[in-house]
């Protein structure tokens, strides 16, 4: 069985190892504290501690293999993650080498850490450069950021300024190190309150300023002072976000988990925190300042006289930036009233092959009229559809090719915000892929999706909007409400389910829809959850659809973690095998154990079966790690069959590698190699998954019992079709679950009872699984199971462990 007890993960985001290292970090904080480890040690331990782990995760980004970064990011021909790894890996090496070697200087260390502080920055300019997912500003957006920042930024340097002391820092080394720090701190600020601020290359470049924050603090401040501790938050903290985000940068592309390229239009991020914060510190400052008996000097006044100009002139910015946005809105609303008075072109198109001649005129029209600027129609629940103009890109014959091209989704996200600026925004987005036309030629899936586009429009309300997202599927936005937007994903569902017709052949093709709600988020959020919630959709079968919500989210985003990690885990070593004993239930001896796979990620934490398989099988990785579980396995077995004890050992395998030739001549040559006796190996098949494969599940496991290996078939469920492949399976062992072993109405006997009578007619020994409860134990033993399995009886262990627990039972052997 690939999993015998799942149990629930503390802490199942990717982040797990920082959350270690941030918590052990702040313990040590503590400790200094309170005076319980020298200040310079904790320092030099949590710089270690942080640039440890955010190397490793670099070095992992470093090696990362092209076609890695390319299963999650359509924009596989970016920057190579080699040099940004290599950069960024060796400016945290330098980070916490830095802070471990001051407390071997005696004199000297401000030298030191500034020198330090230096290379830092050189390497991580020189590796944000190499960032993907850097988001566009033009030249006036960058002069408002500079000098929206610039007055906060002073007033950080004054509360720097009022703070650092005195008595060990010059005049000209105090200023410098105030402006310093007010500059990083306002550049940490913005980056990570900023409109691009869940970005993973925003998290990066937040994560660099954090650092170089650090390392300012270490390099003004003597280490052996209890206030150097002050750098440690910034700095650990800092190393770790920079690892993380330049992960999620390369992963997808720039933005986290958006499986696509940086959005283009969102709401704009709230502004308070930059102005709140800033000013909170300052106060703050000026309080300890004058709770000390200090006098403000002339240097705090000139600082606090130069936060004027900036603010100033931000104001009058911000006063032209909102006149000019008025004539803006006023143009495209007359631009919006004389596109209504045009008729849309009509374009002659005959249809896909089996479309009625009749159909074609209505059809042009349709596809035209839906995309027209400045359409405003009636959608389902009343209310006028608020386009302002907007261009929509039409979809039919002969541009599809450009179908999710910039500006389709420039159109889509103009959409969006057309709804967001509604007072009380109500809608969704509709994300809707089509499956099955890949091996057909271009100008055929161009003839499916023109046709699924037909079928749309007929479902579609009129207000409704229809425009392409991606190669194979197309987006509808609509200003329903919930309830009403899944109604119309089903009937979208529906729609696009019949065969198409194409040059006379037949194509069925599958569906999958993505749903996410407009209010309460901006549109490139919108698009983004609307995506998840497809991609959730394809790994659940398809022909389904999805809502979006933070639950699925953070499901796929593990997911591409898992997709990214996996690839080369057995090559590094990070594959091993827990032990979970069978008892004879008679004697409560140990007869065997079963082998079941875990993945120790440095990354990831350790992985059961349950969520690594599927991903292994998406990723045709399944043999690979199977043949690694047998080769492993067989390998143990022999060590404990050196002895006196002779113990079974159970090793799952699916249907797809059993099947496979020349499974029986593998398994053969793992048994020579390690010269086990075939009887002590039991291969173990799922019987759910056997389906179609009946015959060819039934020749190799004849070959394997022909070898002399015994064979089980797990998760057997007590149903017709279930018994009907019990007796034509060549089976020796029938795991069966605690479902089994529970009462039944009044005047029925227990199914186990019945797999028990059915066994011993066919000769197959039962071995009941997952038991967790002394009376699910006595209930196997009392209708007659030979074996048992579970948490009950002995838990998943080590091959160390669960060798000592042989040894209490030196009389065990089968």
């Amino acid at each position: 069985m690939p999993l015998a007890y799942p149990f629930r993960v503390l802490v199942a985001r990717r982040a797990a190892p920082e959350a270690a290292v941030l918590a052990a970090v702040a313990l040590l904080v503590l400790a200094g504290t309170v005076d319980l480890a020298p200040t310079s040690v904790v320092i030099a331990l949590a710089g270690g501690a942080g640039a440890t782990l955010a190397g490793v995760r670099l070095s992992r980004l470093a090696s990362r293999r092209p076609a890695d970064t390319s299963r999650v990011s359509q924009s596989p021909t970016g920057p190579s993650p080699l040099a940004l790894g290599v950069l960024l890996d060796a400016a945290v090496v330098v980070s916490g080498l830095t802070a471990a070697t001051l407390p071997l200087i005696d004199t000297g260390h401000r030298v030191a850490a500034l020198v330090g502080s230096l290379i830092v920055a050189a390497l991580s300019v020189a590796g944000l450069h190499r960032l993907p997912g850097r988001p566009p500003l033009r030249a006036p957006g960058r002069l408002g950021a500079l000098v929206a920042a610039t007055g906060p930024a002073v007033g950080l340097a004054l509360a720097a300024w009022l703070l650092l002391p005195a008595d060990t820092l010059s005049g000209p080394a105090r200023l410098v190190a105030a402006l310093a720090l007010g500059g990083l701190g306002m550049a940490a600020l913005s980056v990570f309150t900023g409109p691009g601020r869940r970005w993973g290359a925003a998290i990066c470049r937040g994560g660099v300023l954090l650092t170089l924050l650090g390392l300012a603090l270490l390099t003004i401040l003597p280490p052996a002072d209890r206030a150097a501790l002050l750098a440690v938050p910034p700095l650990v903290l800092g190393m770790l976000l920079t690892a993380l985000g330049a992960d999620a940068a390369v992963a997808t592309g720039g933005a986290v988990a958006t499986g696509g390229a940086v959005p283009t239009a969102g709401r704009a991020a709230p502004t308070w925190p930059r102005a709140v914060l800033p000013a909170a510190v300052v106060l703050l400052a000026a309080g300890l300042h004058a709770a000390a008996d200090r006098t403000p000097d002339r240097t705090s006044v000139l600082l606090a006289l130069a936060a004027v100009p900036p603010l100033v002139l931000r104001e009058l910015m911000r006063g032209g930036e909102a006149a000019a946005g008025e004539r803006r809105a006023a143009h495209r609303r007359r631009a919006g009233r004389a596109v209504r008075h045009r008729r849309a072109p009509q374009i002659p198109w005959p249809g896909p092959p089996g479309q009625p001649p009749e159909r074609a005129p209505a059809t042009a029209t349709g596809l035209n009229a839906t995309w027209s600027t400045g359409d405003t129609g009636t959608p389902t629940g009343g209310a006028a559809w608020p386009t302002d103009g907007v261009a929509w890109s039409t979809l039919g014959p002969g541009s599809v090719a450009g179908v999710g091209g910039p500006a389709d989704r420039a159109a889509l996200l103009d959409a969006l915000v057309a709804i967001a600026d509604v007072p009380a925004p109500a809608g969704a987005l509709l994300l809707v892929d089509l499956h099955g036309a890949d091996g057909l030629g271009p100008v055929a899936r161009e003839d499916v999706l023109a046709e699924a586009v037909l079928r749309a429009r007929a479902v579609v309300a009129p207000g409704d909007l229809v425009t392409g997202c991606t190669g194979t599927g197309f987006a509808v936005v609509t200003a329903a409400g919930p309830v009403l937007a899944y109604a119309l994903s089903t009937r979208l569902l529906t729609a696009l389910a019949p065969p198409y017709r194409l040059a006379g052949s037949v194509l069925r093709v599958q569906t999958s829809i993505g749903l996410a709600e407009v209010a309460g988020a901006g549109p490139a959020d919108v698009l983004r959850q609307a995506e998840l919630a497809r991609r959730r959709a394809v790994q659940l079968g398809r022909d389904r659809v999805e809502w979006y919500d933070a639950f699925l989210e953070e499901q796929l985003v593990r997911r591409l973690d898992l997709e990214r990690e996996l690839p080369g885990a057995v090559a590094r070593g990070e594959l091993d095998l827990v032990y979970q004993p069978v008892l004879d239930l008679a004697d409560r001896q140990p007869v065997g154990a079963e082998a079941l796979l875990r993945w120790r990620s440095p990354v990831l934490g350790t992985v059961l079966p349950a969520e690594l398989l599927p991903v292994a099988e998406d990723l045709d990785l399944v043999g690979e790690l199977e043949w690694w579980v047998l080769d492993r396995a067989c390998r143990q077995l022999a060590d404990w069959s050196a002895g006196t004890r002779e113990l079974w050992m159970a090793v799952n395998v699916t249907i797809r590698e059993l099947t496979t030739p020349d499974f029986v001549q593998r398994v053969a040559a793992v048994l020579a190699a390690y010269a086990v006796s075939p009887e002590r190996l039991v291969v173990e098949v799922a019987e759910p998954r056997i389906g179609g494969d009946l015959s060819t599940v039934v020749a190799r496991l004849a070959g394997l019992r022909s070898l002399g290996v015994r064979t089980a078939l797990d998760d057997f469920r007590a149903e017709h079709a279930s018994l009907a492949h019990l007796r034509r399976l060549p089976i020796d062992l029938l795991k069966i679950g605690p479902e089994l072993v529970g009462s039944r109405p009044t005047g029925q006997p227990p199914l186990i009872d019945v797999v028990v009578s059915v066994g011993e007619r066919l000769g197959v020994e039962i071995v009941a699984e997952e038991l967790e409860l002394p009376t699910q134990v006595e209930g196997a033993h009392r209708a007659g199971c030979h074996y048992g399995q579970g948490f009950a009886l002995a838990r998943p262990a080590t091959a160390e462990r669960v060798e000592a627990y042989f040894e209490e039972f030196p009389s065990a052997s089968r």
